[in-house]
């Protein structure tokens, strides 16, 4: 029997009717903010997934609006600046030094020998995804207060090393307050240099050691083709020098090829022994397993931040340095990808290396400035080298002109450098 009222049953539809769009309603948006919250999921973790953590992406949304440029303390890993392309900026001279920096090697001073244009200096790297922060020289004086910046390697590290001196040295108004600790000239000679910057403490200094390990005679009763020997087992003595180290650069690959090596006669040492049979890449993977040890077991893992600079590629045309190989026609960079050479094999060297010390819980960082370099056969001293040179000389397509490529190389160091929140103690 139905005890409601022909009125109470009217009433409750006409309520029903009325509740029904606003229910419907909350239903609707409800079904929508689930949807927007799907498809913002799905693009977040597509975009981290797809873009390796693309910079760009989440500059959108806010979260990491000006992390890069600001010099922030938070280490934050966020970019491989390793990729890229070349920029032509007009303005980027102007943020650099010039050839009248005193602490060049008169062989980096491209214009001061003779080239006539100023092309090569009008690119910047940009790369995939984020940008470079702006090298801040000041900030990184203060930085490395009382501490130490190491290069150690070839003339190619020498390259770079006066790169940042030169770099740094903008931010110091009286350039005699930046001196070589014993009064040595800036010159290819051998042996180490050693620039201090007064008001800061700091020293940035330069060791040849073109194959970071030890290169000597061979023991005694070896066979007369056997002149001298790389021993891949024992680091350079210059190593001793290094301990103490802030940040340490290594860099090594232009003397670990045949033409420097067998075929000049110097072959590869373990303890006692020559293993003639040891071929160049295989004794360069001893050399690196060498340095890791010797990093492991001699710097501090909290205070020192290692860096192992990858090969620089070199632009000899028509021939081999010594065999007429040419590059003083290029005037801008490589814009066929077809001519660019593969990664080296002992950038993959270097690559397992880097992660073994990083599972050993140390600050390192592969420093990969090739395939960037690769691009820049314009920027090399070619003909245009220091005074004196004899007129048929090789040309210079491994060096490079100052200021230059090893510039971007040191703006990619000073990146790390914030990603890894560097500053001495």
């Amino acid at each position: 029997m139905d005890l409601s009222s022909p009125s109470n049953q009217s009433s409750t539809s006409k309520w029903n009717l009325f509740l029904f769009p606003i229910t419907f309603k909350r239903i609707f948006v409800y079904a929508i903010t689930i949807f927007v919250l799907m498809f913002v999921s799905f693009y977040v973790i597509f975009n981290l997934t797809m873009s390796s953590f693309n910079a760009q992406f989440l500059f959108r949304f806010g979260f990491l609006s000006q992390i890069l440029p600001s010099n922030q303390e938070t280490p934050l890993q966020v970019c491989d600046y390793s990729y890229g392309k070349w920029v032509r900026d007009k303005s980027y001279p102007l943020r650099s030094y010039s050839e009248s920096c005193p602490f060049l090697d008169p062989g980096f001073r491209c214009r001061q020998n003779g080239r006539k244009d100023d092309e090569y200096l009008k690119w910047r790297w940009q790369p995939h995804g984020c940008d470079l922060p702006r090298f801040n020289a000041t900030d990184l004086l203060e930085r490395s207060r009382n501490g130490r910046i190491v290069y150690a390697g070839d003339s190619i590290g020498r390259n770079q090393w006066e790169s940042l001196i030169c770099m740094l040295a903008r931010a110091v108004p009286y350039q005699s307050d930046i001196y070589e600790e014993k009064g040595k000239p800036i010159t290819k000679h051998k042996g180490f240099l050693s620039m201090r910057f007064r008001e800061y403490n700091l020293t940035v200094e330069y060791y040849r050691a073109p194959f970071l390990v030890v290169i000597g005679r061979p023991p005694q009763n070896s066979p007369h083709k056997i002149r001298t020997t790389v021993r891949v087992d024992e680091l350079h003595w210059f190593s001793e020098k290094w301990v103490g180290a802030d940040v340490l650069i290594f860099n090594a690959g232009h003397w670990w090829n045949e033409d420097k090596t067998v075929k000049m006669g110097c072959y590869f040492q373990e303890g006692g022994q020559v293993n003639m049979s040891m071929n160049v890449m295989e004794a360069f993977q001893r050399s690196l397993q060498t340095v890791r040890s010797w990093v492991i077991k001699n710097l501090d893992p909290e205070r020192s931040h290692t860096f192992f600079r990858s090969y620089s590629p070199v632009h000899f045309r028509n021939g081999a340095w010594n065999k007429g190989g040419l590059c003083d026609k290029e005037r801008e960079p490589e814009t066929n990808y077809s001519r660019l050479e593969d990664e080296p094999a002992n950038n993959q060297l270097i690559s397992k290396v880097i992660k073994q010390m990083k599972n050993e819980s140390r600050k390192v960082q592969f420093l990969n400035i090739t395939y960037l370099t690769e691009f820049r056969k314009d920027s090399h001293p070619s003909l245009h080298r220091e005074p004196g040179t004899a007129a048929d000389a090789p040309q210079d397509c491994s060096h490079w002109c100052l200021p230059g490529v090893p510039d971007t190389w040191n703006e990619l160091l000073y990146a790390y450098l914030l990603n890894m929140g560097f500053k001495t103690k």
